[in-house]
């Protein structure tokens, strides 16, 4: 069999357009946190070609880097964004921020360092997964840190390429400050290290930067890696789709992503393909590539390559809302300051998912110039429902269509509802109270019983922006799972994705350190175990 066709039959015009520009050992697809790592991991060996694909902007010097990519006191959803939509409950759309550029997602982020439970990986070993038991990823863990204040505990690194610090009580903002201040009040108890993997409570959050300097996956993995001579960085390149021989990756058709679709088309091939464009790329990638349930495929015009019912489904975020606080003292908001510094992590009345929930201080909310406000961000941290991933057609850059339907599952709404409440109650008592003059969102007159906020959050949960699961990894016995437990796509070959939407849940935490953790274990395996990937 040939290779497969995306956009109907190729033109003659569009094969001789098409021209083999370049072959590697390894194309890693999507320079984000998982791919830079896999890259860097795998380039270790010099007798790799390794080319890292990224559709958005590399800047390999520091010194030439934008300012909002370096700042990390704020998040940069602008200048460097895909300019994704989606709909986290019916009928309601929002703007669903993703890093274009080398660096990825955690090169715009707000460098929140969290590992998640224990509990959280022991249940993808549970589900079929060997070797995703937190005993096996902790290593992983361990080794891709370099933690400023627990680097000596036996759960932690202290020598990986991505630094972790804790802002301590001097450097708190006075908002951060009495937030911890009132949980005490409140009878939560203080933790110093939310990374504890036995923690729970109020303290400083673990964040990858160091003053204003994001360490992203550009700066803390590839900056080191770039003096090899066998790790090619493409910037600026959008992948058109997979190419296919019969069940085999043989690589991928890509362009400037500056030009209009299907200008100055090209050929990258690989002996092994890995596709790391995130949860919402990389299922989108496949769809195109024909690989997704036939009859979704068939809707696109797009040939079959494999029948993957679970690509774009499986789609697991944390809903999170936002009780705005108005501020008696106008000078507490200073948008230059750093956004988020502390964090709170408990258990849900009656949940058996320890630490399912988590209430985080906004340092200020809204607009400057508009009413000085700081926010508390009540978040759900372990999710039941689901949602989905379409695409529109299968055009190359055809936003795709991303439903999250939070808190359609009543045990999703009643526990956020319950840290809705939760995060009210610091509204009202010890310090953080005597900030506020008085809470604009949700509006008390509505009412703020548990069935009141209930309702709130089945319309307005929001997403915590760290979206996974869609092209989940499980036993192929498993008609969803998408790939193994290394990462190799079910019924085909040389093909292996390797990001956030191979977890077959979100984990209760950020999801940055576990993508940095998935590239890590990932790209290990490639480099040391290459047989087992076709190499």
């Amino acid at each position: 069999m040939g290779e497969s066709v995306v956009f109907g039959r190729e033109s003659d015009a569009m094969q001789k357009d098409a021209r083999q520009e370049d072959t590697f050992d390894v194309l890693i697809i999507g320079a984000g946190s998982a791919g830079s790592a896999i890259a860097t991991r795998v380039s270790e060996d010099p007798n790799l070609s390794v080319c890292l694909v990224e559709a958005g902007p590399d800047y390999p010097l520091l010194a030439d880097t934008p300012d909002d990519l370096v700042n990390s006191h704020n998040n940069s959803y602008t200048a460097h964004d895909w300019g994704f939509e989606y709909e986290p409950t019916q009928g309601r759309k929002d703007r669903f921020p993703r890093g274009k550029v080398v660096g990825g997602s955690s090169a715009v982020n707000t460098t929140i360092a969290l590992r998640g439970m224990p509990e959280d990986y022991d249940e993808w070993a549970q589900k079929g997964n060997a070797g995703w038991d937190w005993a096996c990823v902790l290593p992983a863990f361990k080794r891709l840190e370099r933690d400023l204040d627990f680097g000596s505990e036996d759960y932690h690194g202290d020598s990986g390429p991505i630094t972790i610090r804790r802002y301590p009580h001097n450097e708190m903002e006075p908002q951060h400050q009495a937030f911890l201040d009132t949980a005490i009040a409140l009878g939560y108890p203080e933790c110093a290290d939310a990374n504890d993997p036995n923690g729970y409570g109020a303290g400083p959050q673990p964040m990858n930067k160091l003053g204003r300097l994001r360490i992203s996956a550009a700066v803390g993995y590839l900056a080191p890696a770039r003096i090899r001579g066998n790790l090619h960085i493409r910037p600026d390149t959008t992948v058109r789709r997979l190419l296919f021989e019969g069940k085999r990756c043989t690589g991928a058709e890509v362009q400037p992503s500056h030009l209009p679709d299907g200008d100055t088309v090209s050929h990258v091939s690989a002996r092994l393909v890995i596709l790391c464009a995130g949860a919402l790329m990389s299922p989108t990638i496949l769809l195109r590539s024909g690989v997704g349930a036939t009859g979704q495929l068939a809707q696109l015009g797009v040939d079959t390559v494999k029948d993957a019912p679970g690509v774009g489904q499986n789609l697991s975020d944390h809903p999170a809302l936002g009780v705005v606080c108005e501020v008696r003292d106008p000078s507490l908001i200073d948008f230059d300051r750093p956004i988020i510094q502390t964090i709170l992590r408990y258990t849900a009345e009656g949940s058996d998912k320890r630490n399912d929930l988590q209430i985080e201080q906004i340092s200020f909310a809204g607009r400057p110039g508009g009413p000085p406000s700081f926010m508390l961000a009540p978040v759900l941290e372990y999710q039941y429902g689901r949602g989905e991933l379409t695409l529109a057609d299968a055009g190359t850059f055809t936003a795709p269509g991303v439903q999250n339907r939070f808190c359609e599952d009543p045990r999703d709404a009643s526990r956020l509802a319950s840290c809705m409440r939760d995060a009210l109650a610091f509204t009202r008592v010890g310090a953080l109270a005597e900030m506020i003059e008085s809470v604009s969102f949700p509006d008390p007159s509505r009412g703020t019983e548990l069935s009141d906020l209930e309702h709130l959050c089945r319309k307005f949960s929001g997403s915590g922006y760290h979206p996974c699961g869609t092209a989940k990894m499980g036993p192929a016995e498993d008609p969803m799972a998408v790939v193994d437990a290394m990462g190799r796509c079910h019924g085909l070959e040389q093909l292996v994705v390797a990001d956030a939407s191979i977890m077959p849940s979100v984990p209760r935490a950020n999801t940055n350190l576990t993508c940095f953790m998935i590239g890590e274990r990932i790209g290990e395996w490639v480099r040391t175990e290459p047989a087992s990937y076709g190499l």
